[in-house]
């Protein structure tokens, strides 16, 4: 079962798993083997929580990923082959093993992140529900549709594309690997996965997890290093068909432009900067709840959080300020404490540049109503107030710019059409939650929002089988049931002759 003991035993057995990853370090898993990098060069990883060591990790680079490739090549034939029954109850026994491990996982992804474990436990048995809702549909992922014409009978099947690249994000490593994942494997695909360098933790411990449910080695791969170097690699490699990437819109481009020569098929999860809108007939107390809890929690690290609040004039003021209350009332704490809402953040560079959007805030004219600033107290330098900021315009940096991190903006609106404009005025569109009791409003909205998913009087609920992506800066492409297979997966059409058709004949006599 996932962590949910108390700060103390948390403590104590989170100190047992880090002494383990710590005596043996993280390691490359290639073609089923735990490796160092064939360089010998390694990095430190350290916690945030107190900014100590964990474990080193492999600095791989070229000649890594191209081993990784290999290896993934080589497993692909068997894979797609494998009776699909065969496979998918492989799948469901790592969905089984990941449940049989949760606590562990949990335990030491709030290790590796800061993420509370509050959060890290449910993502823990979410990452098991991603491999069994997966593995429920790998005997139809190579279904197609019959097409028939008087002469011709088309049909259409699906094909595995080959090994793909996955390049996961240090947010919630765990979960989003098993995003990923899943349904490449489910869809017959071959992996090497390059997991963020400032949280390998939890991937080396999944693939270990693939060995123990008897997926063959070499079907997945895990390679660790920079993006710089390693991930260059695995996008330029001409063996990888397709790359998975979730990260930064900057990064994708990069991606994109590596994998051009080689004509990859690329899926991209990218930043976001995600209005909430609040109009007059809400909902005060749910949007009030709502909006709090899609920007405040896993840190404010979340590409789909809510980090501009449009508020309709009449409802600013009381809004701010209940809204500054509650915010104050956060709990930022030790992030293996049950208690904690908000822990510190992934790393001191990170935390720079949070910080660092709190002077933009001001220095733009903008009201810093709660947070701000470094909490000192708790063993890192990582800890920082949740914060928020009031009378803010939507030119502002701070409301143009992805700062990811526990830092909200409110902005007043008058009209449905002034508000649809300030929401769609920024590059990005992934995510945007309105509020609102009027039916006609909400669909208008949601149809005229530039966003790839909307969210009608609710926080954001997934659902396996609804598409997942992004718009505009956030991305390219869909994950979530069958939108999934629709990237690892070629489609086919067979078009057999049902008789003797009309062939046109060319230099007969």
């Amino acid at each position: 079962m996932a962590a949910t003991g108390t700060f103390e035993t948390n403590m104590e057995k989170v100190a047992v798993y880090r002494a383990q990853i710590t005596e043996r370090g993280v390691k490359n898993i290639i073609n089923g083997t735990h490796l160092d990098a064939i360089s010998g060069k390694t990095f430190e990883n350290v916690s945030p929580v107190d900014d100590e060591l964990i474990c080193t990790v492999p600095d791989s680079g070229a000649d890594d990923i191209d081993e990784a490739a290999r290896a993934a090549m080589d497993a692909f034939a068997a894979w797609r082959d494998m009776d699909a029954k065969t496979r998918r109850d492989m799948l469901y026994r790592v969905a089984d093993l990941i449940e049989e491990n949760a606590e562990e996982l949990a335990l030491l992804e709030s290790l590796d992140t800061g993420q509370p474990i509050r959060f890290m436990a449910k993502a823990a048995i979410r990452g098991a529900a991603n491999f069994r809702f997966f593995a429920d549909r790998v005997e139809g992922a190579g279904d197609g549709v019959s097409l028939p014409t008087k002469a011709h009978l088309n049909y259409t099947i699906r094909q595995p594309i080959g090994p793909v690249g996955v390049i996961t994000p240090w947010n919630t490593p765990f979960m989003l690997s098993t995003w990923k994942i899943a349904p490449a494997l489910a869809a017959g695909c071959t992996v090497v996965h390059k997991p963020a360098e400032l949280s390998p933790v939890t991937a080396m411990r999944l693939s270990e997890i693939f060995l123990e449910a008897g997926i063959p080695a070499g079907v997945v791969n895990v390679v660790n290093g920079y993006g710089e170097t390693a991930g260059k690699a695995l996008t330029e490699h001409p063996l990888i068909k397709a790359i998975a990437f979730v990260g930064e819109s900057a990064t994708g481009s990069h991606i994109m432009a590596q994998g051009a020569p080689t004509l990859k098929r690329v899926h991209f999860e990218l930043g976001g900067k995600n209005p909430v809108i609040v109009f007059e007939d809400a909902d005060v107390d749910r949007a009030l709840d709502a909006a709090i809890f899609m920007k405040y929690s896993l840190n404010g690290e979340r590409c789909t959080s809510s980090s501009r609040l449009f508020v309709h004039r009449s409802l600013y003021k009381d809004f701010t300020e209940r809204m500054k209350a509650r915010v104050k009332n956060i709990k930022v704490g030790n992030p293996l404490d049950p208690a904690t809402e908000i822990g510190p953040l992934i790393h001191q560079t990170h935390f720079d540049k949070v910080s660092g959007y709190v002077g933009i805030g001001q220095d733009e004219g903008a009201t810093l109503a709660a947070g701000g600033a470094a909490v000192g107290n708790l063993g890192s330098g990582n800890y920082i107030e949740p914060t928020l900021f009031t009378d803010a315009n939507n030119d502002m940096r701070i409301a143009q710019e992805e700062v990811f991190g526990p830092f909200l903006i409110v902005i007043p609106f008058e009209t449905e059409a002034e508000v649809l404009k300030l929401a769609n005025h920024v590059k990005y569109g992934l995510t945007a939650y309105i509020w609102t009791k009027d039916v006609a409003r909400a669909h208008r909205v949601a149809r005229d929002i530039e966003a790839g998913m909307v969210w009608v009087n609710s926080h954001n609920v997934r659902h396996l089988p609804a598409p997942f992506g992004g718009v505009k800066a956030s991305g390219i492409g869909r994950d979530g049931g069958d939108y999934s297979f629709d990237f690892y997966m070629e489609t086919k059409n067979i078009s057999v002759a049902l008789g003797n058709h009309h062939i046109p004949v060319l230099g007969g006599e």
